[in-house]
């Protein structure tokens, strides 16, 4: 399976010949988190097949964009994390997210994964200079730390230090929460400095039209109920007990 490449001398050609591929933009999107082993970043990749993937990844090393690293024992495993010019994708990758806004409807963030709102929160949000704060986020078993400075989200996974605000729920609700606020999701669970989430609030630019059809499935119910069924259509069927 041969890399395709443009074979022009156009820098944006040049990356798209690096990154443009289908599935390696998400390979970044995920190690933007931090390190993973393979069988994690196949889950929160989400579909890609395994050769595609291992293909990705080769090509991604062999262009300085992700490395291997192998840990220390006990854990005595192999994680795959970004490199510095690995790094420098981040600010593309959230603006390229703040373009697809532009495509998307309400309706189709229901289902976002877990693994997707760290970087979902930093789509949306887009903090002053002065904005200094620690966002903890827990949904469906996972924690996630957000750190805002200089007009600038960081994000990673885990819990870091004592967070000013830490928002917990389905992905779905905790966004509804940040942008529409918290009256509508009762699922959402607050915990710190809830004056920070009004702040966030003002913080979140979208589409006029996203934030319109938003606000009216928080207030019509819409939401929490397409959030169940989207919950329920991912969930492993129970195994019945003999």
């Amino acid at each position: 399976m041969s890399r395709r490449e443009y074979g022009q001398e156009c820098s944006l050609a040049c990356a798209l010949d690096r990154v443009g591929e289908r599935w390696s933009l998400l390979i970044v999107r995920e190690l933007s988190l931090g390190p993973l082993r393979f069988s994690d970043l196949a889950r929160d990749v989400g579909g890609a097949p395994t050769d595609v993937l291992t293909k990705r990844l080769r090509d991604l090393e062999a262009d300085g964009i992700v490395a291997r690293r192998e840990l220390a024992p006990p854990a005595a495993a192999v994680v795959y994390e970004l490199t510095e010019l690995g790094r420098g994708l981040e600010r593309p990758m959230i603006e390229l997210s703040r373009w697809g806004m532009e495509l998307q409807t309400a309706a189709d963030v229901v289902g976002l994964a877990p693994s997707s709102l760290p970087n979902a929160l930093r789509v949306v949000l887009r903090p002053p200079l002065e904005a200094a704060f620690d966002l903890g986020l827990r949904s469906a078993g996972q924690s996630y730390a957000l750190h805002a400075r200089d007009s600038w989200i960081t994000a990673s996974r885990g819990t870091v230090g004592n967070p000013d605000l830490t928002l917990s729920g389905s992905p779905i609700e905790v966004l509804a929460a940040v942008v529409s606020g918290p009256a509508g999701v009762p699922g959402i669970e607050i915990e710190g400095d809830t004056a920070l989430l009004d702040d966030l609030r003002m913080m979140v630019v979208v589409p006029d039209r996203l934030r319109d059809e938003a606000q009216m499935m928080v207030e019509s119910g819409a939401l929490l109920i397409a959030a169940a069924e989207a919950t329920a259509a991912t969930s492993p069927e129970p195994v019945g007990q003999g």
